[in-house]
Parts: C-alpha cells; sequence; structure tokens
C-alpha cells in the first residue's frame, strides 16, 4: 500500500532524483533515517525502480525527434523488433494492439538521418512517422492516490 508520504517521495524524486534525504525529510516532516527505510522499503517492493537523469537530446546535436508508428510485414515482426533494439536512436519502443505493432520515439539530427534509420526498418515493415513540434506533456506519473 502507498500512503501519503510514500506519494510525497515519489513527486519529489520524480522532480528531482538527486534530492538527499535531508532534503526529503524536510519535505515529509520524518528524520533521514526514516526516509532512508521507506525508500528501500519502496526499492524492495518494485516501486522505485530507477534513479536516473533526463537530458536534452538537442545538447548532442538530436534536433528532430519522431514518433514512429511501424507495422511488420507477415512473418517479419521478430526481426523487426531486433532492428529497433540495434537501433540507439529508438529511445522508446512500445508494442501494441492495432494495426500497428510498435510505436517508437526516435531522436535524429537531420532528415537524412531519419531517412537513413528508417530504411534499416522499411526492408521488414511499413511506417508511418510524425515530427514532434512541442511536448505539451512530459512523461509523468499518473494520479498516484489510491482513489
Amino acid at each position: 500500500m502507498i500512503d501519503t508520504i510514500d506519494q510525497q517521495l515519489i513527486a519529489a524524486l520524480m522532480d528531482d532524483s538527486r534530492l538527499s534525504l535531508k532534503a526529503l525529510a524536510g519535505i515529509t516532516g520524518l528524520s533521514s533515517p526514516s526516509v532512508g527505510e521507506r525508500l528501500r522499503r519502496l526499492e524492495e517492493r518494485g516501486v522505485l525502480t530507477h534513479y536516473t537523469v533526463d537530458i536534452d537530446p538537442k545538447h548532442f546535436g538530436y534536433l528532430l525527434q519522431a514518433i514512429v508508428r511501424i507495422r511488420p510485414l507477415p512473418g517479419k515482426l521478430q526481426e523487426v523488433e531486433r532492428q529497433i533494439q540495434a537501433i540507439p536512436e529508438f529511445t522508446e519502443c512500445d508494442k501494441v494492439t492495432g494495426e500497428d505493432c510498435f510505436i517508437a520515439r526516435l531522436h535524429v539530427r537531420t532528415m537524412d538521418h531519419l531517412d537513413t534509420l528508417l530504411d534499416r526498418i522499411n526492408a521488414y515493415a511499413e511506417t508511418n512517422t510524425a515530427i514532434v513540434k512541442k511536448t505539451p506533456v512530459r512523461r509523468r506519473l499518473p494520479p498516484l492516490t489510491n482513489d
């Protein structure tokens, strides 16, 4: 069961995963050792799985972001999945229901770069690509209440 204090800890870590135990204690009103114990329990239960950083790919020359819907050709599902996993510019990919089997996000430097990467997939699948103009909602958690 996730209680209000656990929810506060998770929300604070989502904003800044580098917060110290002391800072988290100040947010929750608990002692630092109590916060440490709660975090350990959340990790053991699999609620907290990673502490991470968020970078802006533009600082590494990836000026474009694309969402690609991918529909493998008959008998090519596993090969398409292998190709997606092998291309590091694919930063996220979900296997989904419906006509398309995969919806993926990738970061590229130029349109030519995008074409080169998609050519590797197009031998095994049909693709439909949209360039991301803006991200009005960044990845976030759903409400953490148990209501």
